[in-house]
């Protein structure tokens, strides 16, 4: 054990008199491990609804460890989770998360309320505080039909399981400035289903294109964003066949720059 002078007190500093001691406290050594990471996802309210969408692309560094993972995921009928972050903490959560929802169903004989279920994963999200803190973070987005409000709802979180409502628009992930920016720009109160979706993948292109962490459309694989909406009706997958031509819109509109 070391001995101190009075003249050379510790302090109460515990990190920094492992750092005097010549021994590492700094909390981004977990950083060292390369671990897929999930990156940039949207949300936004449109007429009928919600619409989320999220790039494909997982890093671990600077290598691309995965190209087509899903990080927009149903939660039940009524609500999907977008997920940014470490990849393998936040598919776990998903999963205890969708398991719980369908737990509560069965044994209440009802669905939760959209606010309770965001309330669930904000205490989720909490106890992966721990994991955060040695570089595990995850901070998801959720996002729903509130049957009882007859509205679509959006919630963002913070590391800490911090809950926040949004009333337009949420975006998370290394590609969030970017693609919240494209948002911000053209987001119109009432928009519909097309012009939300519209402008969804557009924010997804413009992040891949400022931000290498997130992945743009692959033509060549075949490889689009995950994007669904969630109204009344429910959770509804946008087929790559309606996305490949949105984005060749786009495409063409670049080049023509």
């Amino acid at each position: 054990m070391p001995f101190f002078e009075p003249s050379h007190d510790p302090g109460s500093n515990f990190p920094e008199l492992l750092r005097r001691m010549g021994l590492s406290a700094d909390p981004s050594v977990a950083g060292m491990v390369d671990v897929p990471h999930a990156t940039t996802c949207v949300a936004l309210r449109y007429a009928d609804g919600v619409v989320m969408a999220g790039d494909r692309r997982a890093t671990s560094g600077n290598l691309i460890s995965h190209r087509s993972m899903e990080k927009v995921v149903q939660a039940d009928r009524y609500s999907g989770v977008a997920i940014a972050g470490a990849a393998g903490p936040a598919m776990e959560m998903i999963r205890l998360f969708q398991l719980q929802l369908e737990h509560y169903e069965k044994v209440e004989g009802a669905t939760l309320s959209l606010e309770g279920k965001a309330n669930q994963l904000s205490m989720m999200v909490r106890s992966n505080l721990p994991a955060a803190m040695q570089g595990m973070v995850v901070v998801p987005l959720f996002a729903g039909w509130d049957e009882r409000r007859e509205v679509g709802r959006l919630f963002a979180y913070d590391v800490t399981g911090g809950r926040y409502e949004e009333r337009e628009y949420i975006a998370t992930g290394s590609g969030s400035l970017h693609a919240g920016t494209v948002i911000k720009v053209g987001f119109r109160t009432g928009m519909s289903r097309d012009d939300a979706i519209d402008l969804a993948v557009r924010s997804l292109w413009e992040a891949a294109d400022a931000d290498s962490a997130t992945g743009g459309p692959d033509a060549l694989r075949g490889i689009y964003p995950i994007v669904a909406t969630v109204t009344a009706d429910g959770w509804t997958p946008v087929d790559d066949g309606d996305l490949a031509p949105r984005f060749a819109t786009i495409a063409a509109e670049v080049r023509t720059r």
